[in-house]
């Protein structure tokens, strides 16, 4: 006889097999439900075993230990009862200035010195900068309607050549004196134009053409490549269709190029005219490659250090990577390097890391270069401030909302007609009739105000080529629906967190933005993030801190003490982590009991019993259950696209592309409503919110601002009231990440975020989708069109779909692209 276990439509059945005949029957199905809707690396059902004699199986079942009885088929509990001790570690959390009056940026991006070596060129906050080296003050050197990336610097010294984009404009490639000046269009046609460098002699610009994405548009898009232009402008000259990232070779006739991706690249170079494809190195973790000037060393990032050797003449293609033995090899970095460059003379290597800038001299990398000294410097951690300080925005407007139902979220408070006084971006009293002369008075008779929505699990999307949007429709998008404070536990590095300072600097709008940067992952990839030390552990999360994190993401690092070491430097350097839970329910009870700030994504077992609901309530650790994407069963996200008409929500559909609603939305997934498994991880939630844990809203970027509300409806679907579903919305998720001194209340002194609803949410909570203002930071939008009202009219510009003659005619005619779904993998969202 075999026992197994098998689903059978909602239950989870044991079932016994005769090994002679083959024949199966149902023996017990009351059984909890099985785990093999999404993915089971420690089974799909907890261990279950024989009894001696053969006549009944002893099972795990709702809780309880049970032995059924095979012929009677009857289940007789066997008592059970564990009195344990646990060693419980203290949650990681720290409070974060939320709105400083000045802030350093930290996120300079593609770096470049000039060839005297005396003048630093960067991208920041969208444009470009320059610093007299070592210790001048950062100055705007592009002051345009465009925004300004890719720059180099021209043999002599005298122009940057860079990327140019416009939302309504689109891309084109520039120059500028160096002095600062009007810029020069070099490319006569519109497009998406990365990497462009000088050619030796500076007669000529190499550049990449790409494609577009969702974040910036579709048009403008064909005949993607390598391609070459007159350094004073003119027809672009095609080289080939492959490659990214092209460099000069020495002689100024052939261009290296990277080709592949993941874990299977290769560095090539090639003729001009597109002649004589050469292979130089072929790459596993390397995934930036920079030969020198005088073509006689090669310098690469790998796994986020830098490392440099001679270049290889062996006639051969060669495995570049740290530990090949064709030639020396050399770590310049402690932690972490980018925007890795050559001084122009090639003795030295030049990057940058976060606000950082460091150089170091060929000579202390190898012993037998010329005037070496006698023992060789350790990897450079230290380097020259660049020291760019901006204003973090801020209004001037004075604003009385009157008459107002006020959800406070102090503790159980509600205001009935209320009034809500704000100075700048600060709330300077709440209560009932106050005194409002001098300020500008918003009839808000018959509203609800609640905070604005802290989501903690936001993956709002940044543009894959490095051009950032100067409006970014997934930002607004997630204002729109209220949410004014966004935390993306997974994002581009590079990406996020230039958008969230130029967010904070008032150069766009969206949510303040707080993000994780890139996972550190704990399986293979050319991002991975090996931790088998306590230092290794350092390393990473100071690389973090230096471009301005707040929290790491520890993502599936397999053992439980590499995951204790992220902790254990967190804590030294002051950041939170914020773990993937990844459907392991064992990894996820290690988590809480080790002190992680909280879990992210759902505990896959449902619904969680007496046992976990003790051992976490002993716990400042919060939870951020994602029921949107919800493990164990179909995602809560479906539910919502089963049982409501999203193609026809007219405020997703002013901020969000029409393909993206319509290829979810319009042809949907039917299933009864038992087989969704976000009710049982809402119920989990709930009982975990009863015994003490904080429980926190997690969209996951499924769909831009509406899905915020998607999860909220379901944290009450679980049983919570209207008012701890919208704590965990609010208050919560501020608290979460350090920020419940200035956010998730409305309260004297916090920050003015506001969401003014038609429809009372305590009533029923889907009325918090009635949205008609949104204040964040001080600045009230109009919640449909998104245009700011109050300090001063200011109406938001066209999207890209808004744009040209997508416009004019078939507005929504195109392909289906996707966005933003969930995903395991290494490269989706987490």
């Amino acid at each position: 006889m075999l026992a197994f276990i098998k689903r059978v439509r909602l239950k989870t059945v044991l079932y016994m097999m005769d090994l002679q005949t083959g024949e199966e029957w149902p023996v017990y199905d009351a059984l909890s439900k099985d785990q093999q809707e999404t993915w089971a690396t420690f089974g799909v059902y907890p261990g279950f075993a024989w009894m001696p004699d053969g006549k009944s199986v002893v099972i795990w079942a709702m809780g309880k230990i049970r032995r059924i009885d095979l012929a009677t088929k009857n289940a007789t509990v066997i008592p059970f009862e564990v009195k344990a001790q646990h060693t419980m570690t203290q949650a990681l959390r720290f409070p974060v200035e939320v709105s400083p009056e000045t802030f350093e940026v930290k996120m300079v991006r593609h770096a470049v010195t000039t060839p005297d070596g005396k003048t630093l060129v960067f991208g920041a906050v969208g444009q470009l900068w320059r610093k007299n080296l070592p210790d001048g003050k950062p100055e705007r050197l592009t002051d345009s309607a465009h925004g300004a990336y890719y720059p180099d610097v021209s043999p002599d010294g005298k122009w940057v050549v860079y990327s140019g984009w416009n939302d309504i404009e689109h891309g084109a490639l520039y120059k500028i004196p160096i002095s600062g000046g009007v810029a020069q269009k070099l490319t006569p046609t519109k497009g998406y134009y990365l990497s462009p460098r000088f050619s030796p002699d500076g007669k000529k610009v190499v550049f990449q053409r790409s494609t577009g994405n969702p974040h910036l548009g579709f048009t403008f898009a064909l005949a993607p490549g390598l391609y070459w232009v007159d350094a004073n402008g003119g027809d672009l000259q095609f080289i080939t269709e492959e490659g990214t990232e092209p460099r000069w070779m020495k002689d100024g006739k052939r261009v290296f190029y990277m080709v592949g991706g993941g874990l299977s690249k290769s560095y090539k170079s090639i003729d001009l005219d597109g002649s004589d494809v050469r292979m130089h190195f072929s790459m596993k973790y390397p995934n930036e490659v920079i030969p020198s000037p005088d073509g006689q060393g090669v310098a690469w990032r790998e796994l986020y250090n830098l490392y440099v050797a001679p270049f290889p003449q062996t006639g051969r293609t060669v495995e570049l990577n740290k530990d090949m033995k064709e030639v020396p090899v050399t770590r310049i970095t402690r932690d972490a390097g980018t925007y890795l460059h050559w001084s122009a003379d090639s003795k030295a290597l030049l990057w940058t890391i976060g606000g950082t800038y460091f150089r170091r001299e060929l000579r202390e990398a190898f012993s037998f270069v010329t005037d070496a000294p006698e023992k060789l410097p350790p990897p450079d951690s230290t380097g020259i401030r660049i020291g760019l300080i901006l204003k973090s925005d801020k209004p001037s407007g004075k604003f009385a909302f009157i008459g107002a139902r006020v959800i406070t979220m102090k503790g159980d408070e509600v205001i009935e007609n209320g009034t809500i006084l704000v100075e700048g971006n600060r709330i300077v009293a709440v209560g009932k009739a106050l005194f409002t002369r001098g300020y500008r008075t918003i009839d808000v008779k018959g509203a609800t105000i609640m905070p604005g929505i802290v989501d903690v699990h936001a993956h709002l999307g940044t543009s894959y080529n490095g051009l950032s949007p100067q409006q970014s429709w997934s930002y607004l998008a997630n204002l729109a629906f209220g949410v004014t404070t966004a935390h993306d536990p997974s994002a581009d590095t590079e990406m996020v967190f230039s958008q969230a300072e130029m967010v904070q600097a008032g150069i766009m709008t969206g949510p303040r933005i707080y993000s994780t940067g890139t996972i550190l992952y704990g399986a293979d990839g050319d991002f991975k993030a090996v931790v088998n030390s306590l230092e290794d552990a350092r390393s990473h999360l100071r690389r973090m801190k230096a471009v301005g994190a707040i929290s790491v993401k520890s993502y599936n690092q397999p053992r439980r003490n590499q995951r204790q070491q992220v902790l254990t430097a967190a804590a030294e350097l002051g950041m939170m982590v914020v773990p993937e839970g990844g459907s392991f329910f064992q990894h996820n009870l290690t988590m809480v009991a080790d002190g992680h700030t909280g879990v992210e994504h759902a505990l896959p077992v449902a619904p969680l019993y007496k046992d976990v609901q003790q051992f976490w309530s002993k716990t400042e650790v919060q939870y951020t259950p994602t029921l949107i994407v919800g493990y164990g069963g179909i995602w809560g996200e479906n539910y919502w696209y089963q049982k409501t008409n999203v193609w026809e929500n007219k405020r997703l559909l002013n901020f969000v592309p029409r393909p993206i609603v319509d290829g979810r939305s319009r042809r949907r997934m039917m299933a009864p409503d038992d087989d969704f498994g976000h009710f049982g991880l809402a119920q989990s939630a709930r009982m975990l919110t009863e015994n003490g844990v904080r429980v926190n809203l997690g969209a996951h970027g499924q769909l831009q601002g509406l899905g915020a509300h998607w999860e909220l409806w379901m944290m009450a679907q679980g049983g919570m009231t209207s008012l701890q579903a919208i704590r965990t919305a609010t208050l919560n998720g501020a608290r979460y990440i350090g920020m419940d001194r200035d956010l998730g209340s409305i309260e004297a002194g916090k920050l003015a975020d506001l969401v003014v609803m038609d429809q009372n949410p305590l009533e029923n909570i889907r009325n918090t989708e009635t949205i008609r203002y949104v204040m964040k930071n001080g600045r009230l939008y109009d919640a449909q069109t998104m245009n700011e009202i109050g300090n001063g009219d200011t109406k938001r510009r066209p999207f890209w779909w808004e744009n040209n003659k997508i416009a004019e005619t078939f507005l929504w005619k195109g392909a289906t692209f996707g966005f933003g779904e969930a995903a395991c993998g290494c490269f989706g969202a987490h």
